[in-house]
């Protein structure tokens, strides 16, 4: 991996933050194993990969500001002895990054970090796994969208009414490929709970 498509990496993650966040930011992407290509995937071996990043990324609005959120990412968690030397927002930050890992478990895992945090920044991250298809990720999720948490949603939706229109319709059709034979009418699914949490709130505390 040349220092040039690094650069660009660290760069890539710094714009999925609010930018009164780049020190930590930086001080997080520091630590990420960036320039090694040989990663372990799913199967549980190693492989060599073209882009540690995924080339598709998802543009929102955050507070007026503009992110860019890659859709996955492929690149291994940091040495076991450089993640305690963070501080609590860059802990924080790690997790956030972590939770757009191609890896389901370790989605699944770093997000349970964040289900006592309310920090708004952390919205962009977990919103997006409302239209992914894991149940498991979203039990957790279910945990996350609480009475702190909710308003918060709710002022992410406002300014992306486009993506959170995606977003449910993804859910919807995650439903209908992977859980209808599980959940025959959607109400029972829980992606469809969360959502219509998050609606209902919207509507009663415009």
């Amino acid at each position: 991996m040349t220092k040039n498509e690094t650069k660009k990496y660290k760069d890539r993650l710094l714009k999925s933050f609010p930018t009164e966040l780049k020190t930590d930011v930086e001080s997080v992407v520091n630590i990420l194993p960036l320039e090694k290509n040989e990663v372990k995937l799913c199967d549980g071996q190693f492989h060599k990969v073209e882009n540690l990043i995924h080339p598709s990324e998802v543009m929102i609005k955050w507070s007026g500001e503009q992110l860019t959120i890659p859709y996955r990412l492929y690149f291994d968690e940091p040495d076991i002895n450089a993640e305690p030397h963070l501080t609590d927002i860059q802990k924080i930050i790690l997790n956030c990054i972590f939770l757009r890992h191609h890896n389901g478990y370790l989605r699944e895992r770093r997000l349970k970090k964040l289900v006592d945090k309310d920090e708004k920044w952390i919205i962009p991250f977990t919103i997006q796994l409302l239209g992914e298809y894991v149940l498991e990720i979203l039990q957790v999720l279910d945990q996350h969208i609480n009475e702190k948490t909710i308003t918060d949603y709710c002022s992410f939706i406002e300014e992306n009414p486009k993506y959170w229109q995606q977003t449910e319709s993804r859910m919807i059709s995650y439903w209908n490929a992977y859980y209808k034979s599980k959940f025959p009418e959607m109400h029972e699914y829980l992606g469809s709970t969360l959502v219509k949490r998050i609606k209902n709130k919207c509507t009663t505390n415009p």
